[in-house]
């Protein structure tokens, strides 16, 4: 099979696994949470970190080995914005991480309170991410050079 087929796959499943795990926390994020959803949530922490690696991974593969030249990115100006707000999503990440991290462990049964910036960051994630394909399909179609 075509290596550009198996590298863009990858980047999809990758794609979906970050998406599907930040809808997921926002779903079971709420204003107090025990210890055992928090672990829950990190778990799903864990299946976006994941995701993430294999995004960055599989889309330097794409944009360095595999698929159209380097040039066709390196020169395009969405695409660098596209870059610029992957690395914004995964800065935003860092905070709720810690926090599900250091909050995880414990009495299962204890109630712990979600600061309101946690619930923003992953809302904010979920913005930016939405936004990330409507570039990939203008970068795609060869505007922004």
């Amino acid at each position: 099979m075509d290596s550009y087929v198996i590298v863009k796959y990858l980047h999809y499943l990758g794609i979906l696994a970050v998406v599907s795990a930040v809808v997921a926390e926002h779903l079971l994020l709420d204003k107090s949470l025990t210890r055992k959803a928090i672990k829950r949530i990190a778990t799903l922490d864990g299946i976006y970190g994941f995701g993430a690696i294999l995004t960055l991974g599989a889309g330097l593969t794409l944009w360095f080995g595999v698929g159209k030249p380097a040039e066709f990115y390196t020169t395009n100006g969405l695409f660098h914005i596209k870059v610029t707000l992957f690395v914004i999503v995964g800065l935003l990440s860092i905070v709720p991480t810690v926090f599900f991290i250091k909050n995880r462990k414990g009495d299962p049964d204890e109630v712990v309170e979600i600061p309101k910036k946690i619930v923003m960051m992953i809302r904010m994630e979920l913005l930016i991410l939405f936004i990330l394909p409507l570039l990939g399909t203008l970068i795609a179609l060869g505007k922004g050079m």
